[in-house]
């Protein structure tokens, strides 16, 4: 997921115009500006690459999900569906607004599993948050249809799948809203930074008017009369960012997605030809996003010697049932209930009754497929790494 790799001229040239007008917040000083509004301008160059009406660029992707939430009216007493392999950030997004995250198993595609997700739905369920994991597609036609059976909205999580598709469409636009993140490893990259897309426009200002204090963005009057039609919070994106945001966007299909592809695809050949191995189920191959090869080995054990050997020749990959940022089992600050607050919210409600509780073990499948998974993170510039990759991949499979 590398984006900071090629930042390079075209950057500094965005940044530069924005540093010569000293106007780094993305609302008012007109005259200053001279024309200039790299929020805005990156906003809808994002929403054209999505194929959809709206984008707001919002301070991160745990804002953008914040933010989608409540365009959405999510909050306490509402249950939100997502799974228990994402980034942790996605739970905390639908705790943060009050409600309660409810998850479900992955399937071979190491995203939601639309049948479990039919399991999970109650008469307290406000939202669905699928979540397009390690650059390649969710079941999302599959999940749309359950959730249109129950008029559910769909918040695409598409945090690390940026520019992906699937026959041909945009992964965050078949939803009622998609979410994004820019941070410091994503495929695009702006530092920090998020954006929401959605086509439609009663929920697009509803997350405008949130993301920035409530304000309702009155073009008839100044900065400092708007009105306000709720109270929101500060989640706006700063110009620098924008900026950097506008000079990734040019790169992202020819630049980035075309070296992954080509890289994943030479890595690949040398796995394919170990007969224990088979890869992750890709709904739509000519829409990966190509960061991340993902692989099987029959049993736990074998997977882990497999990557005893891989480390030891300095590629190690990543074994996702032991990480503790992105799989349920290992959030011991959500299975312990652990919380900033002396009352213990919102793991606990004011009168110290349970709110949520969760457990570890629960989703024997998604436990059993991640035992088994081992992830080769792919970047742009690896000419030199990839014969190496390959020699240690031959020298591993002499383990198993």
């Amino acid at each position: 997921m590398p984006g900071f790799e090629i930042i390079g001229e075209e950057e500094k040239s965005q940044i530069l115009e924005v540093l010569s007008r000293k106007v780094l917040f993305r609302y008012e000083f007109d005259a200053q500006r001279e024309g200039v509004y790299k929020v805005e301008a990156f906003e809808k160059a994002f929403s054209e690459y999505c194929g959809v009406n709206h984008a707001l660029a919002v301070s991160s992707g745990t804002a953008a999900l914040r933010v989608a939430l409540a365009a959405l009216g999510v909050g306490p007493g509402d249950e939100v569906i997502t799974q228990g392999f994402t980034f942790v950030a996605t739970w905390e997004a639908i705790l943060d607004a009050g409600a309660v995250p409810v998850y479900t198993e992955v399937d071979d595609t190491l995203c939601m599993d639309p049948q479990d997700l039919e399991n999970k739905i109650s008469t307290r369920t406000k939202a669905i948050i699928p979540v397009h994991m390690c650059g390649a597609q969710a079941r999302i036609p599959e999940i749309l249809e359950k959730a249109a059976g129950k008029n559910l909205p769909v918040i695409e999580d598409t945090a690390q799948s940026c520019g992906g598709k699937l026959q041909g469409k945009a992964l965050g636009s078949f939803g009622a809203m998609g979410t994004f993140s820019f941070d410091s490893v994503k495929t695009l990259t702006t530092g920090e930074g998020g954006m929401v897309i959605t086509d439609d426009e009663a929920l697009y200002i509803r997350a405008s008017e949130y993301h920035d204090h409530g304000h309702d963005h009155n073009p008839e009057v100044g900065r400092g009369l708007e009105k306000r039609n709720f109270i929101g919070v500060n989640y706006r994106m700063m110009e620098l960012q924008g900026a950097l945001g506008l000079a990734q966007l040019g790169k992202l299909d020819n630049v980035i997605l075309a070296n992954q592809k080509e890289n994943k695809g030479r890595i690949k050949e040398a796995l394919a030809k170990i007969d224990q191995i088979t890869f992750r189920n890709i709904p739509d191959p000519e829409g990966d996003t190509a960061t991340f090869l993902i692989f099987f080995l029959p049993t736990a054990e074998k997977a882990k010697a497999f990557n005893q050997v891989m480390a030891q020749e300095g590629f190690g990959a990543v074994y996702w049932h032991e990480n503790t940022w992105h799989y349920y089992n290992e959030w011991e600050h959500l299975l312990g209930g652990k919380s900033c607050l002396p009352s213990g919210y919102p793991f606990k409600d004011p009168s110290g009754e349970a709110r949520c509780e969760y457990q570890r073990s629960v989703l024997p499948k998604t436990d059993e497929l991640l035992s088994r998974a081992l992830t080769i993170p792919i970047n742009i510039h690896m000419d030199e790494q990839i014969p190496e990759i390959q020699k240690a991949i031959e020298k591993a499979a002499m383990a198993i």
